[in-house]
């Protein structure tokens, strides 16, 4: 039987995780909540703070997971992005949202994870 949808969820973000680790970055944060939405991960590499939304899909259907990130979610990740920035001063200058898409085959096998870095910018 294939993952339910938040086992993959789950899964998709830990492979995230793994992969920002094997690049270099520390983790500061999973899954940091506002009242206005969540940030998946925020990471820093040297000096940028990265905030990582991280994108999954099984199958294909609906479309890849890159393609699923709606212009609202995308104005949503910069609200949180510059709530974020705000809750300490000491805090790396340069900051990116970055989108992980995560793509399983229907029987929740691993298909692609690409990082797209910088994928989502301020208007």
């Amino acid at each position: 039987m294939p993952p339910s949808r938040r086992a993959l969820g789950d899964l998709g973000e830990r492979l995230a995780v793994q992969h920002l680790l094997a690049k270099g970055y520390r983790i500061r944060e999973r899954n940091f909540r506002f009242r206005e939405g969540e940030i998946d991960i925020v990471a820093e590499l040297g000096d940028l703070l990265a905030f990582i939304e991280v994108r999954c899909r099984r199958g294909g259907a609906m479309g890849t997971a890159s393609e699923s990130l709606t212009p609202a979610k995308r104005r949503r990740l910069v609200g949180l992005a510059e709530a974020y920035g705000q809750t300490d001063d000491g805090l790396p200058e340069r900051r990116r949202i970055d989108v992980i898409a995560v793509d399983f085959e229907p029987s929740g096998r691993l298909l692609s994870l690409e990082h797209i870095e910088g994928a989502v910018w301020a208007d």
